[in-house]
């Protein structure tokens, strides 16, 4: 049975199993694409443990954006992380995490600079989001004493700050990037799905459409890849394109020729949704 704690020092405390442990980070509203993660966890750390954390982090929300609202469903969260093989559903609040909860001392934290990579896309729409990703990311890799942590590739940003975080600071642990779990109309599977009504929904199915005509594309080069994905979401009104632009895999500036990835991020009525793929440019 799923053991569910709320608290640093019971982490401390669960013993040690006779494999590594591995943990994967959410922030609740579990899906079946954490579902995936948590499952591949389970295979990653065999008779180790499976650490799910379960924790909306105020770090990593701008003003404006949806903190207080965002979905919090622990009860539905411990039965779907029990059937996809977790053993440890860590869901603190603020103060366990962070020493206090007065939203108005988060201000003077210690927190970990994203660097140029924390800048762009993400980072320049959500001044300060990966600040407080790699914060909570970090202090939570601390707290599991995880061995591998598992990270959804929908998230390519983030994945790939957290990586380049590791490797610097050396911390101790493996990162191992999952592919993205998609609906059957190919939109990625995410917590905020649920803010959707249904014509926003439906709506939504365009963002993946495009990034396939950018794939399908490709080979004519980056210029008329991007033009034939952005020619899709004109088809699609009520989705307002915040960014579609095409990087190197570590995403620094797209190569000429070779692999690449295609990141996007839109607006459908109040929700922001983000994905990628990724492309193989032609010469």
């Amino acid at each position: 049975m799923t053991q569910v704690i709320h608290q640093a020092r019971q982490l401390r405390a669960l013993g040690a199993g006779a494999g590594p442990v591995c943990v994967v980070m959410t922030m609740g509203a579990l899906h079946r694409g954490h579902a995936a993660l948590i499952e591949q966890a389970r295979g990653q750390a065999g008779a180790g443990q499976v650490i799910v954390t379960d924790f909306v982090n105020p770090t990593q929300f701008g003003a404006g954006e949806d903190y207080a609202r965002y979905p919090r469903t622990l009860e539905q969260d411990v039965v779907l992380a029990t059937a996809a093989g977790a053993d440890v559903v860590y869901a603190p609040d603020v103060a366990d995490v962070y020493g206090f909860a007065d939203p108005s001392a988060l201000n003077s934290l210690i927190t970990i600079d994203p660097g140029p990579i924390g800048s762009i896309l993400e980072g320049a729409a959500r001044p300060g989001h990966f600040a407080g990703v790699l914060t909570v990311v970090a202090k939570l890799l601390h707290l599991t004493a995880a061995d591998i942590a598992i990270f959804g590739e929908k998230d390519y940003q983030q994945l790939s700050l957290i990586t380049a975080m590791v490797n610097d600071l050396h911390f101790p642990v493996e990162v191992i990037g999952a592919p993205t779990v998609r609906e059957d109309d190919g939109l990625a599977m995410s917590s905020r799905n649920r803010y959707l009504d249904p014509a926003q929904r439906a709506a939504a199915a365009v963002i993946p459409a495009a990034l396939r005509a950018v794939q399908d594309s490709a080979g004519l080069g980056e210029h008329a890849a991007l033009e034939a994905g952005r020619a899709v979401l004109d088809s699609q009104p009520d989705v307002e394109l915040d960014y579609l632009t095409i990087t190197a895999h570590d995403l620094g500036p797209a190569p000429a020729s070779g692999a690449a990835r295609v990141l996007i991020a839109a607006r459908i009525g109040s929700t922001r949704l983000i994905d990628n793929m990724p492309v193989v440019l032609g010469a």
